[in-house]
Parts: structure tokens; C-alpha cells; sequence
């Protein structure tokens, strides 16, 4: 990268470090917190996400800070395994990537630390909770609609996302032999070609037929086939996706969006977090979309700029050093919109596709965590934790 540009991110990078120190403890019980402004609560998912960030960063207080929001989950954890939406409140429950999520944080915390016992209890109640979450009994879990990270947004079923986070942590506590039955389930083809003459044996996969990317659900006689980008380049940085599919992928993503560019309907340098964006009387509509979930905004195709550190990194796991590094640029540049804050960055939650206007609530917790991760594997070429999940044939194929 050159000099300017290095500068510019190493700027990025202390005021994301700066974000997360002012985030680190929070108003319920000295917990982290989701944002510097709207969300003063310690919501799992964001904690968990911001993980990746927290242990590259290599500052004490953040693994520190991380160390006491998997403690105050484990102690807010239901009778039965599940891991709760906000980590202070074992009453807020209901959500399909808190668990996961849970485990898969939990998983990076003992590596980094070096401790394989943290939380055994915890952790065993929490896999025992992911067991019941297989309709057929297998190893693929299901989920209902918005309860996951999009909860204005209908993902019915197996989603891509829930289970690729599944397949992280299945990885990192060495349970290799349910990993892998759940890569190979979700690498067949989902349910479109089958709906007339599927048989009973024949399980729905998330594999689209004639496009590189994964269906964002599948489950029986439905699915749908939008591209989203967090659960595929999650895909691509577990190794779910093979090295070719990965390749690719990144090549339909980038050609899509140059797409997009030119017909006026996306003004920034990263991808949206759903393509092709729902309109109003596709089948997959919804009422409710007209005041929260317009086309470009939200979760129906905004540009979340955390969502995009996992697409930066990503890229370096797919091989795209060079488009890793322009895209890390252009992240950078981004981090500075804000909404309201009065500061040199933003880090926001998300922005409008069509105009790159921020939208968000301002110094979010996972915008300045995922940059601190997808600046790390720009600068030494590797995926932190992830390497330990891909299997070795992928990176060796690179």
C-alpha cells in the first residue's frame, strides 16, 4: 500500500482503537456497549462480532472487556444452553446467532488466551442448545424469521449466515466430523429444480445453480437466491466455499456492483449487504419493508461497514491482495461519514446505497472492530483465526 494510503488507514486504526477504548464499558454493569451513541446496551451479537477485533488489536483492556461479556453470557445463559440478545438480561431470548455467535467468540477467546477450559460449562450447555436446533436431526441448524443480525429481514429456515458461523465454531473446538458433514450439506444444491420431484432423502442444500455465491435460505419447497454478503464471505473465510468458488464469487461480487454503479444506484466503493435489493411486489416483499427496509437501506441492501471488514478479509483469503487493499481504502474513506456526531469518524452502522449517506447510529462498536480485523489481514496477508478454521488444502491451492 502506498504511503498516503498507509497513512490514512494507520489513522483509521487509532481512531478505531480510540472507538472501542470509549466503548469498553458501558452503563449496564460495566459492559461493553453496542455504540458510543443509540445503543448503550451490551448486545451479544455486536460483542461477539467485535471479538475478531478486540483480540488483533492486542490491547489488554479490550480482550479484558471481551473476557467479561462472555462471563456475563455464560451467568445469563437459559437453563437449557441458550445464550441471550442482550448479555446483561438472561430474559431477552429468542435470537439464532447468539448462540453461535457465543461459541464461535468463545472459541477465538480460549485460543488467543491459551486456555481450552474457559467456560466448560457454558459451553457445553451451548452445544447441547445448537444439537436441538437441527429440524431433521442432522448437523445443519434452522432458524425463523428475523432473529438473527437482520431483524428486518425474513431469512426462513437454513440460513447461509447462522450456519456458517456454526461451521466456525464446530472447527475451532474440534469437532471436524460434524463440520464436515455440515460443509458437504450445505454445498448441495438448494430446493429450486427439485420442488416437483424431490424426493423425501434428498436434503435442501445452499448451493445456486449457475452462480458462484450461496443462497441466502433454503428449507423444503422454498428458498431464496438473493446474494448475502456477510454469510458469503464468511463462506469464503471458513473454507465452506472452495478456492475456485471463492475466486469466483469476489469476481460476480465486484461485476455486480460496477453494475450497480452505473446505473446510479450505488454510490460508494463496497458492496451492499444484499443483492439484488427486494422492491416492492417481489415475492419476498414485505409490507413492513416501506418504512424500515427500503430498497439500498437497511437491511435490504445498506452498505455496513462491518459487514465490509469481512468482506476485506475475505479477499485476502480468496487470493485478491491487491483488490483487498483498494477496498480497505475505500473503508477507510467510508469510516469517516458520520450522522450526527461531530467527528473526524464516523464509524457508523450503516449507509444508504443509492447516495452513501450514513444513516446509522455513529461509533458503533462492530464498524470499528471489524476495521481493526480487515486492516490486520491486509497488512500480513493471513485471515487471524480464520486460518485455523479453512482446511490446510485451501490455503495450499492459493
Amino acid at each position: 500500500m502506498a504511503g498516503s494510503s498507509c497513512r490514512e488507514v494507520q489513522e483509521a486504526r487509532q481512531a478505531a482503537t480510540g472507538v472501542l477504548l470509549n466503548n469498553r464499558r458501558g452503563t449496564y454493569h460495566g459492559l461493553p456497549r453496542a455504540a458510543a451513541w443509540g445503543y448503550p446496551e451490551p448486545y451479544t451479537r455486536d460483542l461477539m462480532i467485535s471479538s475478531l477485533g478486540f483480540l488483533v488489536s492486542g490491547r489488554e483492556e479490550l480482550i479484558q472487556a471481551l473476557k467479561r461479556a462472555l462471563e456475563a453470557l455464560a451467568r445469563s445463559q437459559s437453563r437449557l444452553g441458550h445464550i441471550p440478545s442482550l448479555a446483561h438480561d438472561p430474559n431477552d431470548r429468542g435470537s439464532s446467532d447468539t448462540t453461535p455467535l457465543f461459541l464461535f467468540a468463545l472459541g477465538l477467546y480460549r485460543r488467543h488466551v491459551r486456555q481450552p477450559e474457559f467456560l466448560q460449562e457454558a459451553t457445553a450447555k451451548a452445544l447441547k442448545w445448537m444439537e436441538y436446533q437441527s429440524p431433521d436431526d442432522l448437523v445443519m441448524v434452522a432458524q425463523q424469521p428475523t432473529t438473527d443480525w437482520r431483524d428486518e429481514h425474513w431469512v426462513l429456515g437454513y440460513g447461509l449466515y447462522v450456519n456458517t458461523i456454526v461451521y466456525a465454531y464446530l472447527r475451532l473446538f474440534g469437532l471436524h466430523e460434524q463440520a464436515a458433514a455440515l460443509k458437504a450439506l450445505m454445498n448441495r444444491f438448494d430446493v429450486r429444480g427439485l420442488k416437483a420431484r424431490r424426493q423425501r432423502h434428498v436434503h435442501e442444500g445452499l448451493v445456486v445453480r449457475n452462480k458462484p455465491y450461496y443462497a441466502l435460505w433454503s428449507f423444503k419447497m422454498d428458498n431464496n437466491e438473493r446474494f448475502d454478503l456477510l454469510g458469503n464471505s464468511l463462506a469464503i473465510l471458513t473454507g465452506i466455499a472452495s478456492p475456485t468458488r471463492a475466486r469466483e464469487m469476489v469476481t460476480w461480487i465486484e461485476t455486480e456492483c460496477d453494475a450497480l454503479r452505473t446505473k446510479g444506484h450505488l454510490a460508494v466503493d463496497l458492496p451492499p449487504c444484499l443483492l439484488p435489493f427486494i422492491q416492492p411486489g417481489d415475492p419476498d416483499w414485505r409490507p413492513r419493508y416501506q418504512r424500515f427496509n427500503l430498497p439500498g437501506e437497511y437491511h435490504n441492501g445498506g452498505v455496513w461497514p462491518f459487514i465490509c471488514g469481512f468482506y476485506v478479509a475475505a479477499l485476502v483469503a480468496a487470493g485478491r491482495p491487491r483488490l483487498a487493499e483498494q477496498k480497505l481504502l475505500s473503508l477507510t474513506r467510508m469510516l469517516k461519514l458520520t450522522n450526527r456526531a461531530q467527528t473526524a469518524y464516523g464509524f457508523n452502522e450503516w449507509i444508504k446505497a443509492q447516495d452513501g449517506k450514513a444513516l446509522g447510529q455513529d461509533w458503533q462498536t462492530w464498524s470499528a472492530a471489524m476495521f481493526l480485523y480487515a486492516a490486520a489481514c491486509v497488512e500480513h496477508g493471513t485471515t487471524p483465526f480464520f486460518d485455523a478454521v479453512r482446511p490446510i488444502f485451501y490455503s495450499a491451492k492459493l
